[in-house]
Formats: structure tokens, C-alpha cells, sequence
């Protein structure tokens, strides 16, 4: 028995020197680490939050998903009271097609008034022709009838002529006029109807002028149906990205007014991690640092990171209540600057959600 109390104090001493030296190494350890290493705690995953919102009043009609769906991109999120739209689109498309049967309903008339016209005013150049070729063959006849009963006048006055002769002489003398007369008529006559197949072709620029009015009152018809349907597409509101819909504002029936918010959705594969490190230690977080990042949801789980970029202003200045110093009482506290980091490799989606808190692990190199 005391041969074994020195190797019992023995081991008690070696059991002791292990544990003082294992403390010890341990100590090292973590007094080398608390050199080396600096930590933020004041870091969590945060995401771009996007707010939906209504570009036109109306009544929510539908609302398929729910708080916590994830959706595909061009999913319905949100669908409003559209039928006061449509009916404007539907009515609007009624003109612009009553604009398109006046355009061919006037092109047909100038066409019609094209060919009308010209037909006229070709036969009132030809009628007008032949009337002035009659005219001079009039004239001669009766210069001749004229000339046929002053001799015949002359000869009854010798004795020699007829009474009955002169009188037949007078009658040709007064149908050789009568067709003079009638000869100037037909040239009148043409005439007129040259200006009349003119007016006709003036007309046609009036029916021009009535074609080239259609196009603005069909573009100003246009422009308003668009914009109708502009407005009835967004009384349809979907998902802009493969995303997660994290709240809804409001509910089915619900009257909303332009700008309102409805719904918050996120895109859960554009996760980032954004912390404040103090001023004295942001030079060990330069843009391209790697880091190692560890979240409290995942324990025992290490996120490999990188710096993306430092903000080159303090939280301070964003404060919406700024502090002063008027009185000169001046305490020095150590301010802080946004850190972003940036996860290399990215997560799989919904590992990390915005909100979590994580800590972020940086090497103390100079």
C-alpha cells in the first residue's frame, strides 16, 4: 500500500501538468484567435424586400398565393376589377374599326369621283371641240345665205328674179343663223360642262383632305385605346422573378387606391449579408476579403464570404434625428460603417432568409 501512494501522487501530478498544459494551450489558443480574428455581431441576412404596388384604383378581386409561396415568374399575384377597362378597350377598337370603314368608304369615293371626272371632262373636251368646229361652218352658211338673198333682192328689183325665190332665200338666211346661234350654245354649253368635270376633279382634294383628317383622329383614338389597355393590363399584377411572397396588405374585396401597397416579395437566390463594423477595425474588411460567416439558425455551419463593399459613410449619418453638439460636452464614441458581403458560393435558395442574424469572421491582417 505505500509503494502505490508516490505512483498515485505521481499520476495526480502528471493528471495535473496535462490539464494545467492542455488550459494552457487552449488559452493560447484562444487569446492567439481573439488577436487574429475579428468578429461583427451586429450582421444579418438581408435581400432586396420589393413592394408591390397598385398603378390604378379599383377592387381586388383575387389574390391566389399566400404569405410564404414561392412563385415561379409571371405567376398571378394579384387580380383587380377589370371590366370598366375592357369595355373601354372593346368600345375604343369599335371606333378606330369605324375610322378604317370612313377611310374606305372615302377612298372608294375618290375613286369613283376619279374615274366620273375624268370620263366628263373628256367629253366636254370633245363635245366642245366638235362645237367649234360647227361654229365656223355655221358662220360661212349664213354669209352665204346672206349673200344669196342680196342678190336675189337685187334681181327682183330689175325685174328679172322671183318673189318666191327671196322668200325661200330669207328662210335658209334665218335657219343658216339659227344654227350659228345654236353652234355658240354648244360651245357655251361645252364649256360649262368642262368646268363642271373641273369642279368634279376639285373635289377630289376635298375628299383628300377628308382622308388625311382620319389619320390624326385615328392615332389620337389609338393612343387613348392603348392607354386604356395599358390600364386594364395592370389590373393584373404577377410575379416579377422567381421569388417568395412574404406579406400581403390587403385582402380580396378590399377598394385600393393608386400607389398602395399590396404585396412584399423577395428574391431569395439575391441573399447578402450586411453588418456595421466599428471604424477601427474596417481596415480588416476591405472590398475582397474573405470571410467566414456562421448564422444562428445553422449552428456548426460555416458560409464562406467575400467583401463586397464598404459604405464610405458612418450608420450617424443616416440617422433621421441628427445629434448636435452645441453645448460642448463631447463624449468620443466609436462609430460604425455598412459592411456587404457577398457569399461565394451563394447558399441554396431559403437556407438564408432576410432578417437572420449571423456573425461575421475576419483574419486581423494588417
Amino acid at each position: 500500500m505505500r509503494r502505490d501512494r508516490p505512483r498515485r501522487r505521481l499520476f495526480r501530478a502528471a493528471a495535473f501538468v496535462l490539464v494545467v498544459l492542455a488550459g494552457l494551450g487552449l488559452s493560447f489558443r484562444w487569446l492567439h484567435w481573439q488577436f487574429h480574428h475579428v468578429v461583427l455581431d451586429d450582421a444579418r441576412v438581408a435581400s432586396d424586400m420589393i413592394t408591390l404596388a397598385s398603378r390604378v384604383p379599383g377592387w381586388v378581386t383575387q389574390i391566389p398565393p399566400v404569405a410564404g409561396d414561392s412563385l415561379r415568374e409571371g405567376a398571378l399575384l394579384v387580380q383587380m376589377d377589370g371590366r370598366e377597362s375592357a369595355l373601354a378597350v372593346e368600345e375604343l377598337n369599335a371606333r378606330i374599326a369605324g375610322i378604317g370603314a370612313r377611310r374606305a368608304e372615302l377612298e372608294a369615293r375618290l375613286a369613283m369621283v376619279d374615274r366620273t371626272s375624268a370620263s366628263a371632262h373628256e367629253a366636254a373636251i370633245a363635245k366642245l371641240d366638235s362645237a367649234r368646229a360647227a361654229l365656223p361652218a355655221a358662220e360661212a352658211e349664213r354669209v352665204f345665205a346672206e349673200a344669196e338673198l342680196a342678190r336675189a333682192q337685187s334681181l327682183i328689183a330689175s325685174g328679172s328674179g322671183t318673189r318666191q325665190s327671196v322668200e325661200r332665200l330669207r328662210a335658209g338666211l334665218d335657219t343658216s343663223r339659227q344654227r350659228v346661234i345654236s353652234a355658240a350654245a354648244e360651245i357655251r354649253n361645252a364649256d360649262a360642262l368642262m368646268a363642271a368635270a373641273l369642279a368634279a376633279r376639285e373635289e377630289m382634294q376635298v375628299i383628300a383632305r377628308q382622308l388625311e383628317a382620319l389619320g390624326p383622329q385615328e392615332r389620337e383614338l389609338t393612343a387613348t385605346r392603348d392607354r386604356a389597355a395599358l390600364d386594364l393590363a395592370d389590373r393584373t399584377m404577377r410575379m416579377p422573378f422567381d421569388g417568395v411572397v412574404d406579406r400581403i396588405f390587403v385582402d380580396p374585396g378590399e377598394y385600393v387606391l393608386a400607389g398602395q401597397r399590396i404585396i412584399l416579395v423577395h428574391n431569395p437566390a439575391q441573399i447578402r449579408i450586411e453588418a456595421n463594423v466599428k471604424e477601427t477595425e474596417v481596415r480588416f474588411f476591405r472590398p475582397g476579403t474573405p470571410v467566414r460567416v456562421t448564422v444562428d439558425a445553422w449552428p456548426g455551419r460555416e458560409f464562406p464570404g467575400v467583401v463586397d463593399r464598404v459604405i464610405e459613410a458612418a450608420t450617424s449619418e443616416f440617422a433621421l434625428l441628427p445629434s448636435p453638439n452645441p453645448s460642448g460636452n463631447f463624449t468620443r464614441i466609436t462609430q460604425r460603417l455598412p459592411v456587404r458581403v457577398r457569399l461565394d458560393p451563394p447558399p441554396p435558395a431559403g437556407v438564408l432568409r432576410p432578417g437572420m442574424l449571423v456573425r461575421v469572421e475576419a483574419e486581423a491582417n494588417e
